[in-house]
């Protein structure tokens, strides 16, 4: 019988007292690194049960993109977007309680459950609103090109 497969991201991580038993634990260095910024002692622990590897270039520009459709480019960081690679890379289920990853999982269909939090209900597409003039726009430039007020991402009601 197989194993069954799980991406792990930090929030995972952080949330939970011991490894998924009997199943096959992936993550990538980013995570690794995020846990030791933050001094996580469990880390020593799990060293040997983690797999640690980097997404390939295909998925992560596959996620880059649907995030990027989605409108969760801006919020997701690269960390966020490998984890997302990896878990669909592999046809893993991810671990996560970051919401915004959970949005992008639901819209890219990688399977996806919550560890110490409520999973979201529905999938979020986001767009950015001037908070100057009001003007939207579908992709990021740091600040609006008509007014120079900063860019705040909102719901679309699409």
């Amino acid at each position: 019988m197989l194993a069954v497969r799980f991406v792990l991201d930090t929030s995972a991580l952080f949330s939970m007292q011991d490894l998924p038993p009997d199943a096959e634990v992936h993550t990538t260095p980013s995570v690794v690194a995020e846990l030791e910024k933050y001094g996580d002692q469990r880390l020593g622990y799990w060293e040997h049960a983690l797999k640690i590897s980097h997404p390939s270039a295909g998925s992560f520009e596959r996620v880059s993109d649907a995030a990027e459709r989605t409108g969760d480019l801006t919020r997701l960081s690269r960390t966020d977007m490998e984890i997302l690679a990896l878990a669909l890379e592999l046809n893993a289920i991810l671990l996560t309680d970051d919401y915004s990853i959970q949005n992008l999982a639901k819209y890219l269909k990688i399977e996806y459950r919550a560890v110490g939090q409520k999973g979201i209900k529905k999938l979020v597409k986001w767009k950015l609103r001037c908070t100057g003039c009001g003007r939207i726009w579908e992709k990021e430039y740091g600040e609006c090109p008509v007014c120079g007020s900063h860019l705040r991402t909102s719901r679309s009601r699409k």
